[in-house]
């Protein structure tokens, strides 16, 4: 039982520390409980949203059920700073713990060195709550501990190994720590097994062009966008992306969860080194794809940070929509502004997609004629602006299957193969990226022009083809970055220092896909 003192001598003002969530960090939040005279009556201030107002009757019952009475009094509760909007159900067991500390069933200074979060249900157990990984991260860097429901604890883990985490299953199992009747072990980081059968490159028959510029892609990091009819094996190639793709490193691991956790998706609080790979339906809005809505969640954009966003029957998606990912294709973050806050989700992504060259699915394949002409395939394709075309680094036609290839296929290389290549070609730009003194880039793609311009250096005869090729294709000046840091790809699966003609060559043929589509916008 939690019973207070009796005469209800009571701690007239308690303080909980605690969080509010703007994007992936956690913005420190003072709990004030104050029990005083008045009217019975319990109020909750500080800009709350509806599920922060609606923890007191949260709050109330779980007191009641752990067998603490509120004494008949007024209670205020303000959650400081109070201009700063606060949402979401983790303020239940902050509010609790100090409404419990102003009634004396807890000593108020057994708080002061822990940040809390936690929602309560109605029977006093704790229930977990979204943003455990940056709150526990937050409290870290403040020099607290962080005290969350059992459920959240093996994510929280993972914030450091001496870190203080106490993760009760109820109120009950707190205050019995705190007055040393139950001591409560520290919780387990938890990892989530890697799946033990990826789909294999070896399963693909034919295609040998589109492998090799989905090995590019994967190495360098690049976007790439594949055309073809219908059953050729586009979504086919992008499924297996994600078998050669290298795990993530520690810090990547640390960014990828943070943003899952503030979304609700680390399921059982278990943290996985595979990279994101998202496949959002072309039936997305803009807030499901770059983050929005009520409470400014992170979008498909944002979960797919250090991963791969699929986009499947590209141009089926909203124009809007799809112009929505220009920024962070270029910046790396979706920033999410409105009336009164302004929140950034990182989300450095490789973009794939792929689409059909027309509406019926056929056009330009041989004994095939549109119905409609020329002009379906026209208004299919410039559903796609010319912007958001430049920003895709790889550009190829993938035909149809031939039958030769579906009877009496050849072998063809597995993922793991695949695979060592591309960890090979990213280790070199790492350590290349680590003595220009920039370890914060990982892939050609996300490096700089000015950096290219450096490390991507053609010879002679290739400063020659790249020239005639801008000249005559009229490359933008982010096309031809782009086509320098696709070049550097191709010389690093090559383990070549220096970027040559037969590697711009290339680069260039995948800017020349393209063209088709580029006319029709």
């Amino acid at each position: 039982m939690l019973l207070p003192k009796r005469g209800w001598q009571v701690e007239m003002v308690a303080r909980v520390n605690t969080v509010a969530f703007q994007g992936i960090e956690g913005v420190p939040v003072d709990v004030q409980v104050m029990v005083g005279p008045g009217k019975l009556a319990m109020q909750i201030v500080g800009l709350p949203d509806k599920a922060v107002a609606e923890s007191r009757e949260r709050v109330q019952a779980a007191l009641h059920a752990s067998g603490l009475a509120l004494p008949p009094k007024r209670i205020t509760i303000n959650l400081a700073p109070a201009d700063l909007p606060k949402e979401g159900s983790h303020f239940d067991l902050p509010i609790a713990l100090g409404l419990m500390a102003a009634l004396g069933a807890i000593p108020v200074e057994a708080l002061a060195s822990y940040v809390v979060i936690g929602e309560l249900n109605l029977d006093g157990t704790l229930a977990a709550v979204a943003g455990a990984l940056p709150a526990a991260i937050g409290a870290n860097a403040l020099g607290k501990g962080l005290i969350c429901p059992a459920d959240s604890g093996a994510e929280a883990a993972w914030a450091g190994a001496e870190f203080d985490i106490l993760a009760p299953r109820s109120l009950i199992a707190l205050a019995n720590h705190f007055r040393g009747s139950q001591l409560l072990s520290r919780p387990a980081p938890a990892i989530r097994a890697a799946p033990t059968s990826l789909p294999d490159l070896a399963e693909i028959k034919g295609q040998e062009s589109a492998k090799r510029a989905l090995e590019v892609a994967a190495a360098g990091g690049h976007n790439l966008l594949m055309v073809g009819p219908p059953g050729s094996g586009k979504s086919m190639l992008a499924a297996r992306l994600p078998s050669i793709l290298p795990p993530l490193s520690a810090a990547e691991l640390l960014e990828v969860s943070m943003i899952h956790s503030i979304a609700g998706q680390l399921s059982g609080g278990k943290l996985s080194d595979r990279r994101p790979f998202r496949t959002p339906h072309h039936s997305a809005t803009m807030a499901a794809l770059v983050g929005g809505g009520f409470r400014a969640k992170p979008g498909e954009a944002s979960l797919s940070h250090h991963g791969v966003l699929f986009l499947d029957e590209f141009p089926e998606f909203s124009p809007q929509v799809l112009d929505a990912l220009r920024q962070p294709l270029e910046t790396g973050e979706c920033i999410i502004a409105r009336a009164n806050h302004r929140v950034s989700y990182p989300a450095n992504i490789q973009l794939v997609a792929a689409m059909n060259p027309c509406r019926c699915g056929m056009a330009g394949e041989p004994g095939h004629t549109c119905a409609k002409g020329p002009k379906c395939m026209t208004d299919y394709q410039a559903r796609i602006s010319g912007p958001l075309l430049d920003r895709i680094d790889i550009r190829i036609d993938v035909p149809a299957v031939a039958a030769a290839d579906l009877i009496r296929p050849r072998p063809a290389e597995s993922s793991a193969d695949v695979a060592a290549r591309v960890a090979k070609a990213r280790d070199r730009q790492r350590r290349r990226f680590i003595a220009a003194g920039m370890p914060y880039i990982s892939t050609n793609a996300r490096c700089s022009t000015s950096l290219i311009e450096q490390v991507a250096e053609p010879d002679t005869a290739g400063a020659q083809l790249l020239r005639d090729a801008a000249d005559k294709m009229k490359f933008s000046a982010r096309a031809y970055h782009r086509v320098l840091k696709v070049a550097r790809t191709l010389a690093d699966l090559d383990d070549c220092d220096r970027v040559g003609r037969i590697h711009l060559a290339e680069a260039i043929s995948y800017r020349i896909a393209g063209e088709r589509l580029t006319a029709a916008v």
